[in-house]
């Protein structure tokens, strides 16, 4: 990175602070949601109740030698990290970890009834389903009079803020429902985007997602408008290859979203009906790459993902988890340039994300010096403040 020394990685070894707050709490109520929204048999329930004890006091057991995904978890770290603290190894690394043994305590990857059983699911489907998704969808009708811009970039921010819908927060956050919708953003460099994205000839958009449901809908709301009108000629969409971060879209997710689009009236059913014919034609290509539910940076990403990224007019990185794993899991200081931490990715990259971790960069002095007179530390975490920040 370009004269910025690395910032100290990030563990969650401290009581009190947020990412100890995560292992120690969040994930012992993922686990019982996961275990109260599914009717799994008892040797599930005996497994999922393992995990609830081995998360908060136990130790990384690495996993079975006839794993599928044996020999990339060993790549990834899982013996360098072997009988240590879920606390005492990084952050990032301890929270994919995880969601990977979650998925082995469900029978996710094994032979069985259970196999490929999305253990989100239900929560997914309920949140998609909800009469709140119908009154957003609806409210679609009400920007079609306004003039391309203005609907480009009132689907760019409900893209921003849809992030809001990410289910994995809302479980530790209490009263997020009563937030308001519209909060401000910390950083700004939209009007960078738009001129990547309104070059000559039209190029192809890289949308990194982040959440299903609620969220998702509006990234393909916004890939829909673009691909529309001309502004990209292709997209390609990267999701989870599975279920990932209680919330994370996959393959699965995008068909549900585009279902929910096309049985909607006016303006979501035209947006679903076009969605699925740029699906047909190759418009829009789905991704699903491994190193997506990897528990490292993107620094840190094999030649075949970043072949695609470099191949991109622009790369948009959606949420709080693709933006740690751009800049890096670490205590940067908030000033440190963004185009710095960002060397390493190929090609132009954007960050759409609603502040949900402690992890930022790219900040103006001012800003930092105000958001913390004013909130303390909560502005990092709280979802209530968003960016957008474009290195070219």
């Amino acid at each position: 990175m370009p004269d910025t020394p690395a910032a100290p990685v990030i563990v969650a070894d401290r009581p009190g602070t947020f990412p100890y707050g995560v292992l120690a709490e969040r994930h012992p109520a993922i686990v019982r949601q996961v275990a109260e929204g599914t009717p799994y048999g008892p040797d599930r329930r005996r497994a999922l109740d393992a995990l609830r004890t081995d998360c908060t006091e136990g130790v990384i057991t690495p996993l079975p030698d006839d794993a599928h995904d044996h020999d990339r978890w060993a790549a990834w770290g899982m013996h360098a990290h072997a009988g240590r603290s879920w606390h005492d190894v990084p952050w990032l690394w301890s929270e994919s970890w995880f969601y990977r043994q979650l998925l082995q305590a469900t029978g996710y990857f094994e032979p069985g009834p259970w196999q490929g059983v999305d253990p989100f699911r239900p929560a997914k489907l309920a949140e998609l389903d909800a009469p709140a998704t119908d009154d957003e969808l609806a409210a679609l009708d009400a920007l079609e009079d306004l003039p391309e811009d203005e609907r480009a970039r009132a689907l760019l921010h409900g893209s921003l803020w849809g992030n809001r819908a990410d289910l994995g927060f809302r479980m530790s956050a209490e009263g997020a429902e009563e937030q308001a919708a519209v909060p401000a953003l910390v950083a700004d460099d939209s009007d960078r985007l738009w001129s990547l994205l309104d070059g000559s000839p039209p190029g192809t958009l890289c949308l990194v997602a982040d959440n299903a449901g609620r969220e998702l809908v509006p990234d393909l709301l916004l890939i829909a408008h673009l691909l529309a009108h001309g502004r990209v000629a292709r997209a390609q969409l990267h999701v989870k290859p599975h279920p990932y971060y209680v919330s994370d879209a996959t393959t699965a997710d995008v068909l549900d979203a585009v279902r929910r689009l096309t049985a909607a009236k006016g303006a979501a059913g035209a947006y679903g009906q076009g969605l699925r014919a740029a699906l047909t034609d190759g418009r829009l290509e789905l991704r699903a790459h491994p190193f997506s539910c990897a528990p490292l940076p993107y620094a840190d990403m094999p030649d075949d993902l970043r072949a695609d990224f470099a191949a991109a007019t622009v790369t948009v990185l959606k949420g709080d988890l693709n933006y740690r794993r751009l800049v890096g899991d670490r205590h940067w200081p908030a000033t440190t340039p963004f185009a710095d931490v960002t060397a390493c990715f190929p090609g132009p990259v954007a960050a759409l994300r609603t502040l949900k971790s402690e992890v930022i960069t790219g900040l103006d002095p001012r800003t930092e010096t105000t958001l913390d007179a004013d909130e303390g530390g909560r502005w990092r975490t709280g979802g209530t403040h968003a960016l957008i920040q474009v290195r070219t």
